[in-house]
């Protein structure tokens, strides 16, 4: 017999004919000779009656005592039902428990201390549900998107010698007696690579030790993360733009009744689709803010409550770029005004900011060098990255994307930690 899911039997076809289903008990509500169960699977719910009539002493008393996430196969007759949640209803002939569970220890609406505690039970919600659907889905098209474009994936370490962002950031780590670090980023190895392969990309956990308790800060995320030979600057913002919009085609496309379930207004997408996407240097940023009464200076870098304020004067993405040479990282391309660099932040509107830092990257083997020594890196565990800049050198750009942050977005989450099973945040005590 094929195993059908409950996505399978909403239909006319199955429609006065016996299924077998299995699941876990979403909803119970008993009555005195009828006991419905809304039942649930990876794809979706179900009601389902059991008549008294129609069992044993002993049956009623195990469907009596089943409890909420038990878990049961159920047999019966499937009929339409417009009073079900889903238009259609089960009437059960027979069934199989698994286990009858216990009395369960989240019933809606607890704390945030409490929905932590019990991360590895919320994660069964139909909410949880549909935004790992659709993080499953995002990722395919981003890889996909990207393949088009003649990225290729690659796989770089996790377990790194050097910083690659801010020092004060990195997790540290034994590695036989040396010390070693949990990646930021795989920037570095990604620029090594496009000398053999040209246009590559990787899709890796990144780490970041940092103090933050904004609401869209891990320490544990997903980042996908390209490098691209002959870049400069606009060629990768202008690629960057086309790449995402089509991307977001794809999610609306393929996941609109996911965005529907999670309340998302589709307007703020589809703008992000049809418009033009802004572009302001980071100084008409600051005037901006400036104007809109916040106490920011030039020189002062952009923080969570800048950048929701600047993404609320815009309905699509924001490009912000030339930011001050101080504010970024060392191996970000000068301007020609040697104050600024050759960098992008893209923002996301309705006050989500950042999801993509990207930079055209420094490819003169003197400038790198006084530059790593000006921010007071070790020269010597730079010397295989300063390299890339002595026998072949070319111009290239790359950016990483906060997976999670573009997932949070699209979705209107209220916070990062919805986008992962069990995300590493500094307020969780307790690891699961």
């Amino acid at each position: 017999m094929k195993e059908l899911f409950i996505k399978d039997i909403l239909n006319e076809q199955y429609i006065g004919k016996k299924i077998t289903i299995k699941g876990w008990i979403y909803r119970k509500r008993e009555l005195k000779e009828n006991i419905f169960i809304v039942l649930r699977d990876s794809t979706g719910i179900i009601q389902c009656v059991a008549k008294k009539e129609n069992f044993s002493e002993k049956d009623w008393k195990d469907l009596l005592d089943l409890q909420i996430e038990g878990s049961i196969e159920i047999s019966g007759i499937l009929r339409k039902e417009e009073r079900a949640p889903e238009g259609y209803e089960i009437e059960v002939s027979n069934f199989k428990i698994f286990d009858k569970g216990s009395p369960f220890p989240l019933h809606g609406r607890e704390e945030i201390s409490t929905i932590m505690k019990y991360r590895h039970l919320y994660i069964r919600t139909r909410k949880q549900n549909a935004i790992m659907k659709l993080k499953s889905n995002l990722l395919k098209y981003l890889r996909e998107e990207l393949e088009k474009l003649g990225y290729i994936e690659v796989n770089p370490p996790i377990i790194i010698p050097v910083a690659v962002e801010e020092v004060q950031t990195l997790f540290s780590l034994d590695y036989f007696g040396k010390k070693a670090y949990l990646t930021q980023s795989s920037q570095l190895y990604l620029e090594a690579l496009i000398f053999s392969l040209e246009k590559v990309y990787c899709l890796a956990p990144s780490f970041r030790a940092e103090k933050s308790r904004t609401r869209r800060h891990l320490h544990e995320f997903w980042h996908l993360e390209i490098e691209a030979a002959w870049y400069k600057l606009n060629d990768l913002i202008n690629e960057t733009e086309k790449y995402l919009k089509k991307v977001l085609e794809r999610v609306i496309e393929n996941d609109k009744k996911l965005l529907e379930f999670l309340g998302r207004d589709l307007k703020p997408l589809k703008n992000a689709i049809e418009k033009d996407w802004q572009r302001i240097k980071y100084e008409e940023a600051i005037e901006i803010l400036q104007k809109k009464g916040l106490k920011i200076e030039y020189g002062n870098d952009l923080g969570a409550d800048e950048e929701k304020v600047l993404t609320l004067e815009f309905e699509v993405p924001i490009f912000v770029t030339h930011y001050p040479r101080k504010l970024k990282a060392f191996y970000m391309k000068e301007s020609g005004n040697g104050k600024t660099v050759e960098n992008f932040d893209l923002l996301a509107p309705e006050g989500y900011g950042e999801i993509i830092g990207g930079s055209e990257r420094e490819d003169n083997y003197d400038i790198l060098l006084n530059k790593i020594k000006e921010w007071n890196l070790p020269v010597e565990n730079y010397k295989w990255y300063l390299d890339l800049r002595k026998y072949g050198s070319v111009p290239h750009s790359g950016w990483g994307l906060g997976v999670e942050r573009l997932l949070m977005w699209i979705c209107k989450l209220d916070h990062i930690r919805e986008t992962l099973p069990f995300p590493r945040l500094r307020e969780t005590e307790i690891l699961v």
